[in-house]
């Protein structure tokens, strides 16, 4: 397959999940190294795999071997007709397919010194201890980054030789720590004393680097290099000298700087004999070393007798044990046992320790190639031995581990014959088929898992494939966009085993499927595998599996963070017994008018985007089908809010472009220049507490309004994405012609803006609740008798059809759709205003929707009482803007919205603990300090993360 050119640009449609985590820069170095992989069995398939998907400038796959029948057991890219063929080059086209900005060859000649030199890195898998040594000691001496990978059964090793000045630009995934600077004071040292956030320290250490940003008064700080502090207290830092520059006077933040750090590595016929992996457990230390010696004897078996050691010939294995201990020149304590086992396996070939391994090795070609983190410190070392049966001699023989001649002989070789038939039979239901969903199925493909009589694979994922999917979802490619992930998934891992019996559904498991997947589905079933991105589903598939007691693989990824936790009835804990540390949410004053990081100017961005072009349509579109939806709401303040919003739709509605375009120019005034004027007429740059203290400094940025300006490409960026998604909200017809846009905006006239005087602006969530009025019953009445009308006057005139609107529902994985887009500009035009860095758009799909966040809501009022159902969900609506169909705690629905009228009304004047215990006057029962509860809401879509409701029952102190 023909590789393009690489890019000058990053591909951000293709890399955005990616550069996520490893940025811009870091992308780019990788975009511009060459690796060699060489040892095309499973682990060097993997490790070419990953590293193409991640996007280096190539790679080149060298293999002098042909295929085995051993090799399917774990070797993705070989099928049986590839037996007898040269391993590297039947591999080659389908790594290619991969990533077309790759350039994928293959090579089977001798590995040169003049050949090396073209590549920035060298990873050897299933090469002799010899020509390890020997390459090893030109990649050093040349600075060229050296890895070594090897799998032999159960069991993986790994070494990285990054040179002796390797730089590490960024060492950490973790966001630099940043403050709010309260004061600093002039002198030699000057102290920098933090802003105290809610009983937060800074976060820095001694030795920390930092730069600064927004200071008034003492500016010279914003321009100068970074500085080294010295940590005085939780709140104070020592900055070094201020004593010649202008005094402090307010506002400003410290900023941590990640200085690039120089490493040294040791070549491996030195670090052989100096093994040093830390572990405070001295059992694994001793386990690491018998298995280093191991690996060692292991290449001395394989000189002296020309293969690997026999399965479970004993003879082989005392041998490999005697070669070990005479190797063990420093006494070191041998485990005898583990070295045995190692040897009966080490003939083995296995589909999952290739995936681990080659992910690892991967991650350590990312880090050589990018100077993104911290790479390995040398030598990595694992096993799953422990998987072995306990009686491993009785069950597992001679006989039983020999070849058979078939895709499997690499797995018999370790479990065994009746294993692998007991294996086939196996019944098991995959939900997801996203990155983790194609790794397992890929997996369970090379394993044979289902593909014997009886076995079967249920896989079901709603979803259908985005181009971003592409860089980690490796069972897709190009010209699979936007067909279902599940079908496709399905039918690439036939090609990769065609005895696998496996079945394709496009359904959501949840409670609208349960008749679908209920007892008839379940009972049948050997286990499950959860690869969702969706806390609630997650929770939901978890549920399940205790209902019906399966067990259940649940795993997820975040960033360069894993997660895997195996579930078994009656032996392990459920996936929900676990949560993670409360986060607090943003206070809704702080969004509305005080933001102060790039953080709380993405949350209101989409909050913006739902108030703008998703509400409005689903309540225009509701009240067209049924004016009378809203009789049923608790609150006329709602219900006056959901009115005047329909009210202002309707009559509002635009009737070509150019409307859309007005429109977006009238919100970029109101948003940018507009309220900010008035909130500086009502906080001037000067205003004062009553304490007599700044209120502008501390966490709060005064702002200043924007002014537009069509030749500004952000003003433009802002007006173009919103003009568009209003449109189709509206259902017209876009245009992308800038110099029409433009020249609209040029005739477009807007009436000059007067800061109004009286108008009170909260500024504390608190004073938020208590300036509340209640609705003006007159003008609720008022506006429903003339919403009727209208809507009288639609009917008649069958126009209702006509003014049915199109909700747009969020997508962060297509790029064309303009919603990355709108949420950018618009958080950024923010910050802008309060004086916060921009960032692109990458950092906002970081940011935005992660399935670890959780809603934090204060269970005991100010009077002591603690909060009713109803209250909790108005709290959850008029806090987090949660529209609350359904309310779970554990196994048990505290509310539900389609509930009769008389059960609801039951349930929303009751304590929550009293709904959680199902009895008012048990009060017994002891319940945790914070009831983690699940919701789901009217305004979600069905795969929406939502994270958990954390109901604290005690006070913050």
């Amino acid at each position: 397959m023909q590789a393009q050119e690489s890019p000058a640009e990053i591909d951000e449609s293709l890399y955005s999940r990616q550069l996520y985590v490893l940025g811009h820069e870091a992308m780019r170095r990788l975009a511009n190294t060459s690796v060699l992989v060489s040892g095309m069995k499973g682990l060097g398939v993997e490790i070419a795999k990953n590293i193409i998907l991640a996007g280096v400038k190539s790679v080149t796959v060298h293999d002098p071997d042909d295929a085995q029948w051993s090799d399917l057991s774990s070797q993705f890219f070989l099928s049986e007709n590839d037996v007898g063929r040269n391993r590297a080059i039947a591999s080659q086209k389908c790594l290619a397919e991969l990533n077309s900005y790759v350039v994928v060859t293959a090579y089977t000649g001798a590995l040169s010194e003049s050949f090396l030199e073209a590549f920035q890195v060298v990873v050897l898998t299933n090469s002799s201890l010899e020509e390890q040594l020997c390459i090893s000691d030109f990649c050093h001496a040349r600075n060229i980054c050296f890895i070594v990978a090897d799998t032999k059964g159960l069991a993986g090793q790994l070494f990285c030789d990054f040179g002796q000045h390797f730089v590490v630009y960024d060492p950490t995934e973790v966001e630099p720590v940043c403050a709010y600077i309260q004061h600093i004071s002039q002198g030699n040292p000057g102290v920098l004393t933090c802003v105290d956030k809610e009983g937060h320290s800074h976060g820095f250490v001694s030795g920390d680097f930092v730069t600064f940003s927004g200071v008034e008064g003492m500016t010279e700080l914003n321009a100068c290099e970074p500085r080294a502090v010295r940590v005085l207290g939780e709140y104070m830092l020592e900055i070094g000298d201020t004593s010649a520059l202008s005094p402090y006077q307010r506002g400003g933040l410290v900023t941590q700087v990640k200085v690039p750090q120089e490493h040294s590595y040791e070549p491996l016929r030195a670090a052989l004999a100096n093994l040093e992996i830390k572990d405070a457990d001295p059992e694994k230390q001793q386990r690491y070393q018998s298995l280093h010696l191991a690996f060692q004897a292991l290449h001395v078996f394989c000189k002296e007798q020309s293969r690997l050691p026999q399965p479970r010939v004993q003879v082989d294995a005392e041998r490999l044990l005697k070669l070990a201990q005479d190797l063990n020149v420093r006494q070191e304590p041998l485990k005898e046992d583990l070295v045995r086992a190692f040897a009966s396996v080490s003939a083995g070939e296995l589909s999952p320790i290739a995936a681990l391994f080659g992910g690892l090795a991967a991650q350590e070609v990312l880090k050589a190639a990018s100077g993104k983190f911290l790479p390995l410190a040398q030598w990595l070392y694992f096993d799953a031995l422990e998987c072995l049966p306990k009686d491993g001699a009785a069950s597992l023989t001679e006989e039983s581990c020999a070849p058979r001649g078939c895709r499997y002989d690499g797995q018999i070789a370790v479990f065994g014959a009746n294993f692998q038939e007991r294996l086939g039979q196996q019944k098991y239901f995959v939900v997801g088929s996203g990155a983790i969903g194609c790794e397992l199925l890929k997996n369970f493909a090379m394993m044979g898992l289902a593909a014997g009589r009886g076995g079967s694979i249920t896989v079901t994922d709603m979803d259908t494939i985005e181009r971003s999917n592409l860089n980690r979802q490796f069972l897709f490619r190009p010209w699979d966009v936007s067909k279902l992930k599940s079908e496709v998934a399905a039918e690439a891992v036939r090609r990769m085993n065609p005895h696998i019996n496996i079945v394709a559904h496009d359904n959501q498991v949840g409670p609208t499927t349960e008749l679908q997947y209920g007892e008839d589905f379940f009972q049948p079933l050997d286990g499950v595998a959860s690869a969702l991105d969706s806390m609630r589903a997650r929770t939901y598939v978890d549920s399940q599996c205790i209902r019906y007691l399966k067990p259940l693989l649940d795993s997820g990824t975040q960033g360069t963070k894993g997660h895997v936790q195996v579930i078994v009835p009656h032996l392990t804990e459920p996936f929900g017994s676990h949560s993670d540390p409360l986060e607090k949410a943003i206070p809704v004053c702080t969004l509305r008018h005080f933001p102060s990081s790039i953080e709380h100017t993405l949350q209101w961005a989409r909050d913006e985007f739902e108030g703008l072009f998703k509400l409005p349509a689903e309540n225009v579109n509701r009240y067209l089908q049924d004016s009378t939806f809203l009789e049923g709401q608790q609150s006329s303040v709602e219900a006056l809010e959901v009115l005047e919003l329909v009210r202002s739709s309707l009559l509002e509605k635009p009737q070509a472009w150019q409307d859309c375009v007005y429109w977006a120019r009238q919100r970029w005034e109101s948003l940018y220049h507009n309220s900010i004027q008035q909130l500086l007429y009502s906080f001037p740059p000067d205003h004062v507490t009553s304490l007599g203290t700044p209120f502008w400094s501390g966490t709060r940025k005064c702002p200043r309004p924007l002014e537009f300006d069509c030749n500004n490409d952000t003003h433009m960026q802002y007006i173009i994405a919103a003009a568009s998604l209003f449109a189709q909200m509206h259902k017209l017809q876009m245009s992308g012609d800038t110099a029409a846009i433009q020249e609209t905006l040029c005739a477009t006239t807007l009436l000059p803006f007067k800061p109004q005087a009286g108008v009170k602006i909260p500024v504390t969530d608190e004073e938020l609740q208590e300036t509340s009025a209640p609705a003006d019953e007159s003008r609720l009445a008022k506006l429903r008798q003339e919403l009727a009308e209208l809507r009288h006057e639609l009917v008649s005139k069958n126009l209702c059809t006509a003014y049915l609107m199109e909700p747009i529902h969020f997508e962060k994985d297509d790029d064309s759709n303009c919603h990355i887009d709108f949420i950018t500009v618009a958080s950024n035009l923010r910050a802008e205003n309060y004086g916060i860095p921009p960032a692109d758009k990458c950092k906002y799909g970081q940011k935005m929707w992660s399935c670890w966040d959780r809603f934090t809501v204060p269970g005991i009022r100010d009077d002591g009482k603690e909060m009713t159902l109803q209250e909790l969900l108005d709290h959850l609506k008029s806090v987090h803007g949660l529209a609350v169909s359904m309310l779970l705690h554990e196994q048990a629905t505290l509310y539900h919205s389609l509930w009769s009228k008389q059960k609801k009304e039951k349930q929303l004047i009751q304590r929550l603990t009293q709904l959680v215990r199902g009895d008012a006057n048990n009060a017994v029962q002891q319940l945790p300090p914070v009831l983690v509860l699940q919701v789901i809401c009217e305004d979600e879509d069905d795969d929406t993360t939502l994270p958990p409701i954390h109901f604290q029952l005690c006070r913050a102190l």
